[in-house]
């Protein structure tokens, strides 16, 4: 059977086979859980402190699980650099012809780096929460600060929207990648994204601030926590909202790909 006619699923194991070989990717996901850990104990190291001088309301409003997953401010540009690299590498080594001469259909070849992407990315996001869930509450409870477990209500589905998040930037950055078919232009956006619009949204014109509910490291991180927010009553929608105009983003990116020379 030839290239041309081989099932997805051949383009998926080349994919990952690529994947797997290239010493970034390890070194990238080795990155992921030493920064965001780290983050996780710094973060954690100065809760007893917070506790003691919190008032009745902060204690109140005080979600154990949602600290331990701030690391997700850090993952999300590692974890973007992992999706931009499974796209970007090829075009910056030359290699992508080699690749389109294997695949000529060209969505099949973008849809299973994004597949390759997502399954990566999902499995290394949720394990950076688990982890980073576990060092953080042990932490907490060493400092005798109010700590959760896994079977506390809500616990699971804040810990499964981290792994779902950090799985959605990572297609974001894929895609980014390859409509810009730069690392550094992608990497740029990515930061763009992911820090410099968060911290403008103030600056935004009252009648654009809806847009921000559904944006990443606002809105879409709602459903990363515990605690009720009266700002997002409903966080998985936020979430939901965020992977649809990623989507839309995805749909762009194979238009780009099909349409240009390279």
């Amino acid at each position: 059977m030839s290239t041309l006619t081989a099932p997805f699923a051949g383009n998926l194991h080349t994919e990952w086979i690529k994947l797997r070989s290239l010493r970034s990717t390890w070194y990238t996901v080795a990155g992921l859980f030493v920064v965001g850990l780290g983050m996780t104990v710094l973060s954690m190291s100065a809760a007893g402190n917070e506790w003691a001088s919190a008032t009745a309301a902060e204690r109140a409003a005080w979600d154990p699980t949602a600290r331990s997953l701030m690391t997700f401010i850090v993952a999300q540009l590692i974890i973007s650099v992992l999706g931009i690299l499974i796209v970007t590498s090829e075009f910056a080594t030359g290699l992508i012809q080699t690749s389109l001469t294997g695949t000529p259909r060209r969505h099949r070849l973008l849809a299973a780096k994004l597949v390759v992407t997502v399954a990566v990315a999902a499995v290394a996001g949720l394990g950076l929460m688990l982890a980073a869930f576990g060092i953080g509450q042990a932490m907490l409870a060493a400092q005798d600060v109010p700590s959760a477990a896994l079977g506390d209500p809500g616990v699971l589905s804040a810990l499964a929207a981290g792994g779902i998040y950090l799985s959605a930037i990572a297609l974001l950055a894929a895609a980014l990648g390859a409509i810009i078919r730069a690392t550094a232009g992608a990497l740029a956006t990515m930061v763009g994204i992911v820090f410099l619009v968060p911290a403008l949204a103030g600056l935004v014109p009252s009648g654009l601030q809806g847009i921000f509910h559904y944006w990443p490291t606002l809105g879409a991180t709602a459903a990363l926590t515990t605690v009720p927010d009266p700002a997002h009553p409903h966080p998985w929608l936020n979430l939901g909202g965020m992977c649809l105009g990623i989507a839309a983003v995805v749909a762009v990116a194979f238009v780009v790909f099909r349409r240009r020379d390279i």
